[in-house]
């Protein structure tokens, strides 16, 4: 039974809702946007019927405070800057002439104009975009979409509670502005930023807002004293204003330690935290801290970040915990739902059973309900849901769908000289350049190339059965032969097939994979208008036959020159699909690995010598706190090492990683042992470059010359300059040229044109090189 207070406090909420809509409305009018199909009109007539939809959901399956202002364009923290009125001067004159072709400016640039930095959002899939500040930063408020859209829902009748980016972490996540001092930090902007969220909150109380959400996961990062002053000075100063909403303080994603106890004190209304996984020390940290007495707990008990159902018995243990540590204990996710796909009912594919197993934004919205009615009015008003609940539960545990006693008996036998690659990378690099015969800078790409309508169309007609599969895989030979002849043409050094065939470098994989479930309708935003499907990792692992060869060898047929097989790592595999979490991540990691391995040793067998095996998960999958960062790197980097060592010395083997701080983690760089590595290093203008100088990285390097992620083309003397500055750190033989990533995402004109200019700048420098 619950206390008549708990009844009184237990309502349902959650931090935020998948944007794109059902059929993704909202990807297809922002592109049509910017080719000129779509009005501005349009487009925000689009963006509102895309929130009303959302808000009546949440409010119809029992939601009683909807989120606002978490809904947006291309990013929320891009958001956050208008909010803010930090843009950088190069954008200004865009934003001024039309706020929303500024927007998208600072999103994706121009030809022009570069655009903002983009990096992941903590140790998530999902990237935003890099505030640029300086110690001349001005701050200026621009509430108008907040308080937009808060009175949106207040016009259909709804409790709703905006959601911000807070002051703490907004500044944390920001970089020096081009030109300014490395070593500034914005943190020392948090005087000049207050005044503006101040404006903010006054702006949204006269709206009606009850409640404001001002978002800190940052705080649940290792954090200097320092920060921790400053954080407590924020929200001393923002608790102690006399117009203003109440104030929630959000953080998520992990647990939030030595921020707890300054958050606790601070004169704030309330707090939300997660209590899933790691961030499960929350509860006895709070009950140490001596609770939240007088203020609201928002308890995200429902796990945001995957998709199986909740344990429904167990998290309304833990509410019932948390009754006697706050004033009043409201229910929620842990964090966003932004980062699961929308509803399971459009599923038709998976078995109904296995269906019942998962949980998406809906579901989870219909989870946090039922457990905010459980607390409220004790568990005999939810009996029937609990029984189900169990059922499923025991169904996902006892299915053979989960375990593979084959697989688990070869992983066991796994030995540590498995993951270990010999001989030496001096003596493999030797043979390599014997065996490749590659000039000073060579060239190359990461693996995709653009997917054209036509090859989306071909996928699609295949799956209707309008085309059988001889004829695709005609269409795929034409596309092949395409990319080969452009690369040839264009004096690229080491080729690729392009990858036509495939619709997602993880679900192409996870489709060809026992274990894994695939969605048809399970997308969830990337960055901008990129959507993908992850695949569910449901059961054990195995190979049943090969992946890539045939396009490879394929490929390969068509030149005398090396094509790369390309391949996704297994840590990769694993952070961009949603995990089983009954076993640990490393037993799973290296189920996969053994599987990718059996791949690298048929295309070396069918003659392919170099093969790249991409990382790019490998940064934003280490954990946020420190102390649990060097168990996960062992596992990570055993596991690349099992899938590419037992090749020939002069098998080459590359890696690749994008869009994430790789200063964290070049050790474990050094550590995978591949004998190439190409990085995103555009936008940050050589950086990593920097970094793997400073570390003493002994091995190849592309830092990429092309920012794929946005359609402007870099001029050759752009690219050459770029590569200029990465010589000043890696010797000219071991300097590889490249885009930052993969191309699926480009056009054709774009593409042909970007890379004829890299392959003309790598042409100049070696001119350079050999007159210095």
């Amino acid at each position: 039974m619950t206390t008549k207070s708990a009844a009184a406090a237990a309502r349902a909420t959650v931090y935020g809702y998948p944007r794109q809509g059902r059929n993704r409305e909202l990807k297809k009018a922002v592109e049509g946007y910017w080719k000129g199909r779509v009005t501005a009109a349009a487009l925000r007539a689009t963006a509102a019927e895309l929130r009303r939809t959302n808000w009546l959901q949440l409010a119809d399956a029992g939601i009683d405070e909807v989120p606002t202002g978490d809904f947006s364009y291309y990013d929320h923290v891009l958001d956050t800057t208008v909010m803010v009125g930090a843009i950088p001067e190069r954008h200004r004159a865009a934003v001024a002439g039309d706020a929303l072709d500024g927007y998208f400016a600072m999103a994706r640039g121009t030809q022009e104009v570069a655009p903002l930095e983009m990096t992941k959002w903590f140790d998530t899939n999902y990237h935003y975009l890099v505030p640029e500040l300086g110690p001349d930063s001005a701050f200026t408020a621009d509430s108008a979409k907040q308080v937009g859209e808060l009175k949106e829902a207040l016009a259909l009748g709804l409790t709703a509670r905006p959601v911000l980016v807070g002051p703490v972490t907004y500044l944390l996540l920001a970089k020096p502005a081009p030109g300014m001092p490395a070593d500034f930090e914005p943190l020392t902007l948090l005087d000049r930023l207050l005044p503006v969220y101040a404006e903010v909150l006054a702006d949204l109380r006269a709206a009606g807002a009850e409640w404001v959400q001002l978002d800190e996961p940052a705080l649940v990062q290792d954090r200097t004293p320092a920060e921790l002053n400053a954080a407590e000075r924020a929200y001393r100063d923002l608790g102690g204003l006399a117009d203003r909403p109440k104030l929630l303080v959000a953080s998520y994603f992990d647990r939030l330690g030595e921020a707890l106890p300054m958050l606790a004190k601070a004169p704030v209304d309330g707090l939300a935290m997660d209590f899933t996984g790691a961030a499960a020390a929350n509860l006895d940290a709070l009950a140490s801290a001596g609770g939240l007495p007088g203020k609201r707990l928002v308890a995200g008990v429902v796990n945001g970040r995957n998709v199986w159902v909740n344990d429904l018995a167990a998290s309304l243990s833990t509410l019932g915990t948390l009754l006697g540590l706050a004033d009043r204990v409201d229910v929620s996710a842990s964090c966003s739902l932004l980062h699961v796909p929308l509803d399971t009912a459009a599923e038709r594919d998976i078995e109904p059973q296995v269906l019942r197993w998962l949980a998406f934004a809906r579901q989870k919205s219909a989870e946090v309900v039922t457990l905010a009615r459980g607390l409220a009015r004790g568990t005999d008003a939810i009996a029937a849901d609990l029984a189900a609940n169990r059922a499923d539960l025991a169904s996902r545990a006892d299915s053979p769908v989960t375990h593979d006693p084959a697989v688990r008996a070869r992983a066991s036998a796994v030995a540590e000289t498995d993951g270990r690659r010999s001989p030496s990378y001096a003596e493999r690099a030797a043979a390599q350049r014997a065996h490749l015969g590659l000039p000073l800078l060579p060239t190359t790409t990461i693996g995709s190339f653009p997917q054209t309508g036509d090859l989306r169309a071909a996928r699609a007609d295949l799956r209707a059965g309008r085309i059988d599969t001889a004829d695709y895989e005609e269409r795929i030979k034409a596309e092949i032969q395409e990319v080969i002849s452009f690369q040839e043409k264009t004096g690229i050094d080491v080729l690729v097939h392009g990858e036509p065939e495939r619709n997602d470098m993880v679900q192409y994989f996870a489709e060809r994979l026992t274990g894994y479930l695939a969605t048809q309708h399970g997308w969830v935003q990337s960055y901008g208008t990129r959507y993908v499907r992850p695949p569910i990792l449901a059961g054990d692992i195995s190979r049943p036959e090969p992946m890539t060869v045939r396009w490879t060898s394929y490929a390969q047929s068509l030149t005398e020159k090396p094509v790369k097989g390309m391949l996704t790592g297994p840590v990769t595999m694993l952070a961009w699909s949603f995990v089983r979490d009954d076993q640990p991540l490393a037993d799973t990691a290296h189920q996969v690995a053994l599987a990718l391995r059996d791949e690298v040793h048929d295309l070396e067998a069918a003659g392919t010598s170099v093969i790249q095996v991409d990382e790019p998960a490998l940064r934003e999958t280490l954990p946020l706190r420190s102390a649990d960062r060097a168990g996960y790197l062992d596992w990570a980097t055993e596991a690349f090492r099992l899938t590419t060592s037992g090749v020939r010395p002069d098998t080459q083997i590359h890696t690749h990683m994008c869009y994430a701080e790789f200063g964290d983690i070049v050790q474990a760089i050094d550590d995978l042992d591949a004998d190439v590595i190409s990085l995103e290093a555009a936008r940050s203008r050589m950086q990593v470059a920097h970094e793997l100088a400073a570390h003493g990285y002994p091995r190849e390097a592309g830092p990429g010359v092309w920012d794929i992620h946005s359609p402007r083309v870099p001029s050759t003397d752009e690219a050459a300059e770029l590569l200029r500055t990465g010589l000043k750190a890696i010797p000219a033989e071991r300097l590889w040229v490249n885009p930052d990533c993969g191309l699926k995402t480009r056009a054709w004109p774009e593409t042909r044109a970007s890379l004829e200019h890299l392959v003309t700048a790598a042409r100049t420098i070696r001119d350079e090189l050999s007159r210095s």
